[in-house]
């Protein structure tokens, strides 16, 4: 498999309910505007590749990888190796044009049409979705914990090998669910959780910056992600498949992997 050319736009946070290869999961666009799903991605790697310039989003990367055979979803690859070439970071001067004009090439805009492209044959399980509105934004209790699972799987991999620490202290636990509840092009609505690290470490933050206050922190996330962004940007669903529930066909297998947010144009008036 020749190296490709990546502009990397998604690193999910880690979470418990995912199978080992899935533990990170980052994901970018092709030159052509199609998607790619790279796993695994040790945390060692993209904790240390972050203090520099690789995975960064809307960096363009070049990365030697294989074709998964044990995942049925045509985006899903992994790496060779971990030898990448950063080539350059897109700006975002022009109300992210430059990123525009590769993140935006093939936008869906409607619930069933995307429910159809993901069932067989096709099998699409990363895509760019423009809601018509986001009509609420929605915080649920999670576990304050990670899962015995979780544990046991370091325990039965190499995946922490690099790491001379306990990961567990590496990846805080963010005890709470986040999601949208948006409109397609139908007004049908979806409620789909929100799996961008991002969205994670700005509640960590937050709650740094409050004294561990839980409830000002989630004040401000929502304040970030609901009534400010909906006012202020345009906002493009990065959605991604988790490989179980795809597998088992469920009414809806997508969840919110990242979020794509210029700044909305101001429309001058030409009198």
């Amino acid at each position: 498999m020749p190296v490709k050319k990546i502009l990397i736009t998604v690193t999910t946070y880690p979470l418990p309910s995912r199978s080992y290869d899935e533990l990170v999961c980052t994901a970018g666009i092709l030159e052509d505007g199609t998607w790619i799903r790279i796993y695994p991605v040790p945390l060692s790697f993209l904790k240390q590749v972050k203090k520099d310039t690789g995975f960064k989003k809307y960096t363009w990367v070049e990365l030697d990888v294989k074709k998964r055979t044990d995942d049925f979803r045509p985006e899903s690859y992994s790496p060779n190796n971990y030898d990448i070439k950063i080539i350059n970071t897109l700006n975002t001067t022009n109300f992210w044009q430059e990123r525009k004009d590769f993140c935006l090439k093939n936008v869906y805009t409607n619930k069933i049409k995307l429910l159809e492209d993901s069932k067989a044959p096709k099998n699409l399980s990363l895509a760019t979705f423009k809601p018509s509105k986001i009509t609420d934004f929605i915080v649920e209790d999670d576990e304050s914990e990670w899962k015995d699972e979780w544990k046991e799987i370091r325990k039965q991999t190499n995946l922490f090998a690099e790491i001379q620490t306990d990961p567990e202290k590496l990846i805080a636990k963010v005890p709470y669910k986040f999601y949208y509840i948006f409109e397609d092009d139908d007004g049908t609505p979806s409620k789909l959780m929100i799996e961008d690290w991002e969205i994670f470490q700005l509640y960590l933050n937050c709650l740094r910056d409050n004294k561990n206050n839980k409830k000002i922190a989630i004040q401000k996330v929502k304040e970030k992600y609901f009534s400010e962004f909906t006012k202020q940007n345009e906002i493009y669903l990065f959605l991604g498949t988790t490989m179980q529930w795809h597998r088992r066909r469920s009414n809806n297998p997508f969840v919110i992997i990242g979020i794509f947010y210029p700044k909305i144009k101001a429309q001058y008036s030409l009198f």
